[in-house]
């Protein structure tokens, strides 16, 4: 009851876009053939799982890494709702590798956060520890839909410790939960009781504020790009404002992209266009060395 409740108060449509070499390598393996790891666990849930896709003739030294990170309204969704994203990056990026995420959804028992945020700390983490096995550089463009967006700009802007993530796409993100929107619904309290693991923030803390990537913004934030819609039913377009302007405030690099339609049901030459942005935008933040 406590997931329906969830789905319905505010995400129930979910997006619909939407070899071992030395440690000291300092080239491309010429001898490293591309390859595809599906399913592959990262934590003792079934639902911690990845799709890591691995360019040929990669280096530990020069193969960074674009992470997909699906929408669902945290409690829904499936990594293979961005696929759509993979052969288009395949194409656009072939020198970089590819790891599409499924993190354990919100259900009556496992509450979204914090342990989203930190599952996809658990991929990085993991693809860290074994980039010279895998011949990668673990550095990282973060690109959520929906929910994933979420959670790819909260780890971002809290997470992030060690600068690991060089550039955060945001494709229709919720991104201030204190905006009226949310504030204002008055079944709002119950979806952050259900959403939050209280034991895990200290006693008193404002849900709203904290899980909110806009008022979380600060000088250590990455390259952010926004894209909404000026129709969305699920996430109004005031949340992409109150980002960009935190991120005008911080002076950090940015871009904002609005587009005719609700919660990534655009026209396809605007998704075209969002991937083209997100593209540039790899190659000046998560260039080839």
């Amino acid at each position: 009851m406590k997931k329906i409740l969830i789905i319905i108060l505010l995400f129930g449509i979910q997006i619909n876009f939407i070899s071992c070499s030395e440690d000291n390598d300092t080239t491309a393996n010429e001898s490293l053939a591309e390859e595809t790891m599906l399913n592959v666990s990262y934590g003792n849930d079934q639902q911690q799982k990845y799709d890591l896709y691995l360019p040929a003739n990669r280096s530990s030294t020069k193969t960074k890494v674009i992470m997909l990170v699906h929408g669902g309204g945290w409690t829904g969704g499936d990594k293979a709702d961005m696929d759509f994203f993979i052969s288009y990056i395949k194409q656009r990026h072939p020198d970089h590798a590819i790891v599409n995420v499924n993190y354990v959804l919100a259900d009556i028992d496992t509450p979204a956060f914090p342990n989203q945020f930190l599952d996809l700390d658990a991929v990085i983490d993991k693809l860290t520890s074994e980039k010279n096995e895998l011949q990668i550089l673990p550095e990282f463009a973060l690109v959520g839909a929906s929910a994933g967006a979420h959670i790819s700009l909260m780890y971002d802007y809290v997470y992030d410790t060690d600068d690991q993530v060089k550039i955060v796409g945001d494709i229709v993100g919720p991104t201030d939960f204190t905006d009226p929107f949310y504030s204002n619904n008055p079944n709002f309290p119950a979806l952050m009781a259900a959403l939050v693991d209280e034991s895990a923030y200290p006693q008193g803390t404002n849900y709203a504020e904290v899980l909110s990537p806009a008022l979380r913004v600060s000088n250590a934030s990455s390259p952010t790009l926004l894209f909404y819609g000026n129709a969305d039913p699920l996430v109004p377009l005031t949340n992409g404002t109150t980002l960009n302007t935190a991120l005008n405030n911080s002076q950090i690099d940015h871009s904002f992209t609005i587009y005719d339609g609700g919660h990534g049901d655009w026209a396809q030459s605007d998704i075209e266009n969002m991937k083209e942005q997100i593209s540039i935008a790899v190659d000046t933040y998560l260039e080839v060395n």
